[in-house]
């Protein structure tokens, strides 16, 4: 589907790094503004505009939400920002952009090198919004305020020692395998292109409806990757010669006791993702991983 505006309110969120692009940054306001757009933005990152700019056009505000009428969030960053920026709409099912100023940004579909071209992109809806699944994890002592959902995956981890954990998984209520590994990774086929395959699992597109269960350093040569229905729901019981071990979620993480069991699920909303219409997932492996160049 397209995205069209039909109101001029556009939310952004941002890494507070920017100071090689606060040029090109303060244009994007000022073209936004030059629209006729509102501009809300998290207060963060507007405080630190406010301190680097001469002045921000009198159309952006500081915001601590994403403000219900906001149209579009633009991620301006890296592909953490961007997981940010997910946590940060959360289910209302507002299209995010991503706009990159880090190292790789696989999530972010736009330089920040041509402000004009970003806004341009978005008044004549020349932008495509995908929808991506979210992985929601249920366990015991999840830390208050903690948000129980990832983009990218869901992390098993070992805590700071040497031995491996023991993670005993079950599918759909039957049992699969004890993996014996440093860790488990239940990934989004959006996070496919990220730590999962950093261990060897297989890249998806990112708008498939599917898991991957991917070992860290199995201990077992016969421990493979494993690609699930995404209507699955995975549980996990962790054991370990230590007290407790890590559960991760898009870097974000706490610590659970062992042989305590969480859950893992289909969450009940997407993240919308806006890319250019001329931009496909072929393209991104190629620009992005150099597909094919060796």
């Amino acid at each position: 589907m397209t995205y069209n505006p039909s109101h001029p309110t556009i939310a952004i969120y941002g890494s507070r790094r920017q100071e090689q692009y606060l040029q090109q940054i303060g244009e994007l306001l000022s073209r936004l503004d030059s629209d006729g757009f509102t501009i809300a933005i998290h207060k963060h990152l507007f405080s630190y505009l406010k301190e680097h700019l001469n002045s921000l056009p009198t159309s952006c505000i500081e915001t601590h939400d994403v403000p219900a009428n906001a149209k579009a969030v633009l991620s301006i960053g890296g592909d953490g920002t961007f997981l940010r920026t997910a946590g940060w709409v959360g289910d209302r099912q507002i299209p995010i952009l991503g706009i990159n100023t880090g190292h790789l940004g696989f999530l972010s579909m736009c330089d920040i090198e041509n402000p004009q071209t970003i806004v341009d992109d978005i008044t004549e809806n020349r932008l495509i919004v995908e929808s991506r699944s979210v992985l929601k994890i249920e366990a015991p002592y999840i830390p208050d305020g903690f948000w129980p959902y990832a983009l990218n995956e869901v992390a098993i981890l070992k805590q700071d020692t040497a031995s491996m954990i023991t993670v005993e998984t079950m599918v759909d209520n039957s049992y699969l395998t004890d993996y014996q590994a440093d860790g488990l990774l239940i990934s989004t086929p959006t996070g496919s292109t990220g730590y999962n395959m950093s261990v060897g699992g297989p890249i998806l597109r990112p708008t498939l409806d599917n898991w991957i269960l991917s070992p860290i350093a199995p201990h077992s040569l016969t421990m493979r990757p494993l690609v699930i229905d995404s209507t699955a729901v995975i549980k996990a019981c962790t054991k370990s010669r230590a007290k407790t071990y890590r559960i991760s979620l898009d870097g974000r993480s706490f610590s659970l006791p062992c042989n305590s069991i969480i859950s893992i699920h289909k969450a009940n909303f997407p993240i919308l993702v806006m890319r250019r219409a001329d931009d496909n997932f072929a393209k991104t492996l190629r620009n992005k991983l150099l597909w094919g160049t060796r």
